[in-house]
């Protein structure tokens, strides 16, 4: 297997080129790249009791691809939960991986409920290390000169919890930012950023943003791209810029730092940048005073090429916000990753949000895909699917979706990740995917099965209805209703109204927006509503401006990371819903049945 180049510090130009042409290499030669990332896993685990227990017998030869493809089940993360389990509780014999399991890397939590616990060892921080070094070398291809200038990136750790064994569990990104690999780097213009180390390892929240922005600021005319991990954090730095630019004005003035941040190394990092500037703070005061925050981007930051943040998936909602504060400058997504391991890159980060594709590194684990279809397409695509459907990297076909199978040097064997992605092309030999939506994250009352995609695209349609009243929505989530009879779908709204008064909007828009919603969703549902009877009208809550942050504030209290928060698409535990409700300012239903054909009834055998 082609071995990852060995970078210095010294020639950009160099470096870059080096890196492009491992790419290459990698990508070439993914056939024989996979088949030797499986082998290497396996002889490296022979011996671990999880490949005894399903009678994988390790020979190091070719016959080990062959026995794996055979043997081995797929498997989710409650079938490994009792090994993970005695991992945590102190078990160090060889369960899963013959290295030791250096930390569990949590899962967010927002997508599937619980927060997973993934087996990482130490060999897995080089393996992300070198992914981020693909980034620069790709982005310098469409925007030259980057090492010329810095990154404003929102970047935030969280506490770290022990497993009763004494094992850390922290996000996958907490564990990055306080490694030697984040820590101690040598210089690399993809991570020369505007914050200190010592601002983004900051456990305070506040402190962190309110430090991460005032240095940001003080180096306005350096700051050639800007960015958070999610659109929602970025978005999220904008709105505290809103709401504190006096007082950040006021330290750049003096050249005087906040006697709020009071974490010493904060203030000892913040003041070798923080210098008194009259002419900056009088500047950034204009902007900032002004009637409109359109373009804020840049116009406090002139020289910004683009904002690097994830934009697929639900946080495609975000798009017309991120283009209204950033004037159309281009919306960047550079990287696919999760807890369970570090996936692929946009080969062509200038693209249309919509039009992202991840190309998988072959290097990073052993992939394998299901086929999946929608519930909507028909009987004829309703197959249930084993191991034996189970199709290779190179094996793909464009256009058909899978869910995502990876197999890693941590430990994990045919893991079902729940993402579904959809083959949009090759490079080389390794296929390019557009991310679809996280399995299983649906709204269900009946025999219907709603999935994120589909409600997103369905609230989009429906938020148009709002347009005319200078009102937008600002964020959503939904719940499946069971308590009424029959059961419905909740969906509550927060809405950005100029005029802070829902009632200035007519009622009849409202049931528009709900009918809209009903009438954008699968034939399955629709039977449910208009034939069986067996789904009530759709609601939408509105709900008070803010309630979502305290959606965010409550479950980053109770675990979740702020880099990895993503406001829940849909919700059913209790406490948040809860929340929701008190929050709720107006309730309105669908005014009458969607629109439903009879003859589609024949789909429903799947």
């Amino acid at each position: 297997m082609p071995e990852a180049p060995s970078i210095d510090d010294g020639n950009f130009d160099e470096n870059n080129k080096k890196l492009l042409h491992f790419f290459e290499d990698i990508t070439s030669n993914a056939n024989d790249v996979q088949k030797n990332v499986l082998n290497e896993i396996l002889s490296c685990n022979s011996g671990v009791e999880y490949l005894q227990r399903h009678g994988l017998i390790i020979n190091g030869n070719n016959d080990d691809y062959e026995n794996f493809k055979k043997i081995m089940p797929i498997v989710t993360y409650e079938d490994l939960k009792p090994d993970i389990d005695r991992i945590a509780d102190g078990d160090r014999s060889p369960i899963l991986c013959s290295q030791p399991i250096s930390e569990f890397l949590t899962s967010s939590g927002t997508s599937g409920g619980e927060r997973k616990l993934m087996p990482t060892i130490e060999e897995e921080l080089g393996r992300r290390s070198l992914l981020y070094s693909l980034l620069m070398p790709v982005m310098n291809k469409f925007v030259p000169d980057l090492q010329k200038g810095k990154g404003m990136y929102f970047l935030f750790i969280k506490s770290e919890a022990k497993t009763p064994g004494g094992l850390l569990a922290r996000p996958v990104l907490t564990s990055y930012y306080k490694s030697s690999y984040f820590k101690k780097r040598p210089y690399d213009p993809y991570t020369n950023y505007t914050s200190p180390n010592e601002t983004i390892l900051c456990l305070d929240s506040y402190q962190s943003m309110y430090s991460q922005m005032l240095c940001g600021l003080c180096q306005n005319t350096q700051v050639l791209r800007v960015g958070a991990v999610f659109a929602s954090g970025f978005i999220r730095a904008v709105r505290f810029l809103e709401k504190h630019w006096p007082i950040l004005c006021r330290d750049i003035e003096t050249g005087t730092l906040n006697p709020q941040i009071n974490d010493p190394m904060v203030r000892e990092s913040v003041m070798k940048i923080l210098k008194p500037d009259p002419d900056l703070a009088e500047f950034i005061e204009m902007e900032c005073s002004k009637e409109s925050w359109k373009g804020i981007i840049p116009r406090l930051w002139p020289n910004t090429k683009y904002v690097d943040v994830i934009v697929t998936g639900t946080m495609s909602q975000y798009i017309p916000t991120l283009k209204y504060y950033g004037n159309d400058l281009p919306l960047v997504c550079t990287m696919y990753a999760s807890s369970e391991c570090y996936f692929g890159i946009n080969l062509d980060p200038l693209c249309e949000p919509s039009e992202v594709a991840y190309t998988l590194i072959p290097t990073m684990g052993f992939f394998e895909f299901l086929p999946v279809a929608r519930d909507d397409q028909g009987p004829q695509k309703s197959n249930k699917y084993d191991k034996d459907n189970l199709v290779d990297l190179v094996d793909v076909k464009l256009g058909h979706e899978y869910e995502l199978v990876v197999t890693t040097y941590a430990g994990l064997y045919r893991y079902r990740v729940g993402d579904i992605l959809k083959v949009a092309g090759f490079k080389n030999k390794a296929p390019q995917f557009h991310f679809v939506c996280r399995k299983n994250v649906a709204l269900s009352i009946d025999s219907d099965k709603t999935d994120e995609v589909e409600l997103h695209d369905a609230v989009l349609k429906a938020s148009t209805h709002l347009v005319p009243f200078e009102t937008s929505l600002t964020e959503y989530t939904s719940y499946a209703d069971t308590s009424t009879n029959p059961g419905h779908y909740v969906l509550y709204w927060e809405i950005n109204n100029d005029e802070s008064d829902e009632t200035l909007i007519p009622t009849s828009v409202f049931e528009d927006c709900c009918l809209t919603i009903e009438e954008s969703l699968n034939s399955v549902y629709r039977q449910c509503r208009v034939s069986d009877k067996s789904i009530g009208p759709l609601e939408i809550k509105v709900v008070e401006n803010g309630t979502f942050d305290k959606l965010m504030d409550y479950a980053i209290s109770n675990g979740a990371s702020i880099n990895q928060y993503k406001a829940p698409r849909c919700v059913n535990y209790a406490p948040i819903i809860e929340l929701l409700n008190s929050r709720v300012v107006l309730s309105y239903f669908s005014p009458k049945c969607p629109k439903w054909v009879p003859d589609q009834k024949q789909w429903l055998s799947s």
